[in-house]
């Protein structure tokens, strides 16, 4: 198995001390895990009801703009593999303040999504009747436990808990998929409705209720994709990560296509848009819809996989971007403590002690002011990605200087491609500040969060510790995990 090493390949360990545990097979599911989420399988039944079939056509625009952010990151992580991910190359290309920047904005929208999705894996949980009389909180605890344990013993246990979450997920797209192709192939009525183009042109067409809705539906159908970046931090800690890194970032654009544009394509195929509504799995209403008994069970599953899926993500991202700010000097040095299995200890169950307190705020707190904090954490997701596009325009104007050798992984059309991404993610703040009045208000909450990330990086020394050099070049660092330097190591031309 590609989680071993033979005898003459030992696990290296990166100059950040972590080891390289992770294989081909984790790293694939872990790039496609990534993108899929409770947003697809629960989500996607309010936002057909809210845009109706333009919903499939919001998924591949704002997918097309992930990926090419993606792809931004793969060019910087071929450059220089770390865990540190996008704050690395932010304090290199983008100096310590933006690093810091980054790193906290990113470790704040990892956490508030945590206690979010510990809350909903409880709610999940008491869906069945046995699980009823389980107090809330001891459900949340209990899957806290359980995923803190399997991330604090090595991160060889985290991509296999990934691996197998995502296998669920894929699992059951594809038998959908699969099911929903074979009624439409045949032109089997479901409840009293005849499959077929049909179901979009008699119901409104492809804008039931105009283009406004489904403009400013993308600056939520945007976050449905956050977490693919993942694959970054995770390369750090991969094995052969030049060999396999490419083919796993190229194959999220046809995992977007076929699992998000081409599943509501068939969802609005198959039924009328109407017939999905909010709080209510899309999936669930086609399969009960053709009278398959027990598919709110076997959904419910699934919605509850994705979940803790996000909360495994959440807990592995955000104890190495808090070691990072640490080894930076924009965090307290306690942070950079690993164990014995070279996992950030201290980083993450400082988070798990955040997650207690969300929990705690969740029963004080009405449900109004998550929303307006989940919406908050968006500002995160929108600054990470475009620090990482950034980092990847200076890295791209330091190989044309002839400064860095070229990665072999270029992302296509830079750096044209690199600002209208920026651009476009600067739009999706547009739309939030014209949500009122969730977004408008997390949107004027930005001085306030300016204010607190000011405080922060007033009261940190600045200073990076002596646990490894601050920044190093790209043959240093490649030469200290035991990869060629990049000028021998070009990946090849079917990887662009």
């Amino acid at each position: 198995m590609d989680t071993k090493t033979s005898s003459s390949h030992p696990l290296q360990q990166t100059s950040e001390g972590y080891k390289q545990a992770l294989g081909k097979r984790q790293i694939q599911m872990i790039s496609i895990g990534g993108a899929i989420g409770t947003g697809l399988f629960l989500g996607a039944g309010s936002r057909l009801q809210a845009v109706g079939p333009s919903l499939a056509i919001v998924y591949l625009v704002c997918g097309i703009f992930s990926f090419l952010m993606l792809r931004a990151l793969g060019e910087l992580v071929m450059y220089r593999p770390t865990s540190g991910s996008f704050v690395s190359y932010a304090l290199e290309f983008l100096g310590p303040r933006a690093s810091y920047v980054a790193g906290a904005l990113s470790f704040f929208s990892w956490a508030m999504t945590g206690i979010v999705d510990i809350t909903a894996i409880a709610l999940y949980m008491h869906f069945w009747g046995v699980f009823a009389a389980v107090p809330q909180w001891v459900m949340a605890l209990m899957a806290l436990m359980v995923i803190t344990s399997m991330n604090l013993i090595g991160v060889k246990w985290f991509g296999e808990m990934e691996f197998w979450f995502s296998l669920i997920k894929v699992a059951a797209l594809l038998i959908f998929l699969v099911v929903g192709s074979t009624v439409l192939g045949l032109r089997v009525s479901i409840d009293g409705h005849t499959t077929g183009l049909q179901l979009i042109t008699e119901h409104g067409g492809l804008f039931p209720h105009g283009a406004l809705p489904a403009l400013a539906l993308m600056q939520g159908v945007v976050f449905a994709y956050f977490g693919i970046e993942m694959i970054g931090t995770a390369a750090g800690e991969c094995q052969n990560v030049r060999e396999i890194l490419p083919s796993a970032i190229n194959n999220v654009i046809w995992r977007i296509i076929i699992f998000y544009v081409g599943t509501v394509t068939l969802l609005v195929l198959l039924l009328p848009w109407s017939s999905y509504q909010a709080g209510i799995s899309p999936f669930v209403t086609f399969f009960s819809k053709l009278g398959v008994p027990g598919v709110d069970s076997l959904m419910n599953i699934v919605v509850l996989t994705a979940a803790l899926s996000s909360l495994n993500s959440g807990l592995y991202s955000t104890g190495r971007v808090l070691r990072a700010l640490a080894l930076n000097g924009s965090a307290p040095r306690y942070l950079t403590r690993m164990n014995k299995q070279s996992v950030p200890a201290a980083a993450i169950l400082t988070t798990v002690a955040i997650y207690l307190v969300g929990v705690g705020l969740n029963y004080l707190l009405p449900s109004q002011i998550f929303e307006i904090v989940l919406n908050m954490a968006s500002l995160g997701i929108i600054s990470t990605w475009c620090f990482i596009l950034l980092c990847q325009i200076k890295l791209r104007q330091a190989i044309k200087a002839g400064r860095i050798a070229p990665t072999g992984f270029a992302m296509p059309g830079a750096p044209f491609t690199s600002w209208l991404s920026i651009v476009f993610f600067l739009c999706i703040l547009l739309l939030m500040a014209l949500d009122y009045p969730t977004g408008t208000m997390s949107i004027a909450a930005i001085p306030l969060l300016a204010v607190v990330l000011l405080i922060g990086w007033k009261t940190s020394n600045q200073k990076p510790h002596d646990i490894v050099p601050q920044t190093l070049s790209s043959v240093e660092l490649t030469d200290d995990a035991d990869f060629p330097c990049a000028e021998n190591n070009q990946v090849s031309k079917e990887h662009i």
